[in-house]
């Protein structure tokens, strides 16, 4: 096993130096969290099959020319992506009323919203991530206005392209969130969607049913939330062979 300093350890995932400079290598964990941490467990071979959604849905984003941290996936829990400056946003795309938007605008769940909504919050644990405005955004310069504006544009494309690719398996996008990085190239700035999209940043329900395929049946106690994870990926075509496979952390340089 490789030898690599860690850099970083968040919820879900654990990022490790790559093997090349301007490079990381990042680690799907099974653990699960919600409500900011105060919720915890772990789903056997969650980072398994999250790792492979999320490199299916990049790879297709990265072809289609919008552009992401991305670059291959290593092996059953990781991938090669580009290091980026983390832009302390997260950007959620709503299409259909659920989770917070319901609660906070007495809305049915399930709801389909007027037009797709795309909202921001903080980066911040600490404060429970709140909803911010892009006059919160310009104020405190946690992004240029320009930069607003296309992460709103690529985040409307990514919607775009998601809400066919599931619908094509019959299941319905309601809402996800994603986040952007600033990443230099040939001494150019760009807008790079970072992270990952998978079911724990994604709400997915069944067209006909509605069942929730996604993080929600962890969150709400609804149980077979692994079970949920492999049917997305069984419809996406990329479970792997047998089912999801374990694979060990690398050890780490202190």
């Amino acid at each position: 096993m490789s030898r690599r300093r860690r850099v970083y350890e968040g919820k879900a995932k654990i990022l490790y130096e790559g093997p090349e400079p301007g490079t990381l290598v990042q680690y799907f964990k099974d653990d699960a969290t919600a409500f900011n941490n105060e919720k915890r467990g772990t789903i056997t071979g969650k980072g398994v099959l999250n790792n492979r959604i999320s490199e299916h849905i990049m790879t297709h984003l990265n072809g289609m020319g919008v552009p992401t941290h991305f670059i291959r996936r290593l092996n059953m829990r990781e991938q090669l992506v580009r290091q980026v400056e983390i832009i302390p946003l997260e950007v959620v795309v709503r299409n259909v009323a659920a989770g917070s938007i319901a609660k906070r605008l007495g809305m049915d769940e399930g709801t389909q919203l007027p037009r797709t909504l795309v909202e921001f919050y903080l980066k911040d644990d600490a404060l429970n991530d709140p909803l911010v405005t892009e006059d919160h955004i310009n104020a405190f310069n946690w992004a240029h206005p320009q930069e607003v504006e296309e992460i709103m544009g690529l985040a409307m494309r990514v919607n775009d392209f998601m809400v066919g690719l599931f619908a094509a398996i019959g299941i319905k996008l309601v809402d996800f969130k994603i986040e952007f990085g600033r990443l230099w190239e040939n001494d150019q700035l760009r807008i790079v969607l970072a992270d990952e999209i998978s079911p724990d940043s994604c709400r997915l329900w069944d067209t006909k049913t509605n069942e929730k395929l996604d993080k929600d049946r962890f969150r709400r106690d609804m149980g077979g939330v692994s079970e949920a994870y492999q049917e997305v990926a069984r419809r996406l075509g990329i479970l792997p062979e047998g089912g999801p496979v374990d694979h060990k952390e690398p050890e780490l340089v202190q």
